[in-house]
């Protein structure tokens, strides 16, 4: 058997020290950027921006219902055609555009006899039915007063039920973007007087998430996690609210 001197092992042992300090500084180098990325994970500031703003609704939707009742499923459509017709006279006479007004397909219900203990005999006590019409508009101010006066119709004999009118905003497109930069500024100068109490500064914006828009009556208080939207009140405040998270970087010493 061939015998190796102690010369012939250094050249060996020489490798694998070399390997061995490589890997040990690679190991060092992956270490160190992982503590640096974690670092750079932590480095977060979590800041809730808002925005708020008041706006005039700018378009109304007004929604009248006229209804008969009879005997006879004829007599009461004859009968709410007339009140009908008297509707459509009143509008014209307030010279609202027939563009304007749209007339429901007319609900009709047939209303069955019952017994003294509420048990139905087969036969029809009565047919009732029902007319919607609907006025839309961006005359908000002139349709509110109509809105209000149409129940004068009822001392004309006409069975009218007018509901309250449905206020709302078209340019929300066009506005949620602007409040949207707006919440994201306050959130940036929430972050900057946070960053600076602690020495730091703000660095760039990591990722940010828009919350629900909340559109209430005037100095409403009222907040729902799905939004809010408002249709009862003319005027009216839309709040924008933006969740931004910022980098953090140390503050020049």
């Amino acid at each position: 058997m061939k015998a190796f001197s102690s010369g012939e092992h250094f050249p060996q042992l020489f490798a694998g020290l070399v390997v061995l300090s490589g890997s040990l500084v690679i190991s060092a180098f992956i270490g160190s950027e992982a503590i640096r990325e974690v670092k750079q994970a932590n480095d977060l500031l979590v800041v809730t921006g808002s925005a708020k703003r008041p706006i005039r609704s700018d378009y109304i939707i007004v929604r009248l219902a006229v209804s008969s009742q009879d005997s006879t499923a004829q007599a009461a459509y004859q009968n709410l055609k007339r009140q009908t017709e008297q509707i459509k006279t009143y509008l014209q006479d307030q010279q609202v555009p027939d563009d304007a007004i749209t007339l429901s397909s007319i609900q009709n219900y047939a209303i069955p006899e019952r017994t003294l203990n509420g048990r139905e005999t087969g036969q029809i006590l009565s047919y009732r039915l029902t007319q919607r019409i609907e006025i839309r508009s961006d005359d908000v101010e002139r349709y509110t007063e109509l809105a209000q006066q149409a129940n004068e119709l009822i001392n004309q004999g006409i069975n009218l039920v007018s509901e309250p009118p449905e206020y709302l905003y078209t340019k929300l497109s066009q506005l949620r973007i602007e409040m949207v930069a707006e919440a994201t500024k306050d959130a940036k100068a929430r972050a900057e007087a946070i960053a600076s109490s602690t020495g730091n500064r703000v660095g760039t914006v990591r990722s940010a998430k828009t919350g629900v828009f909340q559109i209430t009556s005037r100095n409403s208080t009222d907040v729902s996690d799905y939004g809010i939207y408002d249709t009862s009140s003319l005027e009216k405040d839309i709040t924008a609210v933006v969740s931004v998270k910022f980098g953090m970087e140390p503050g020049n010493r």
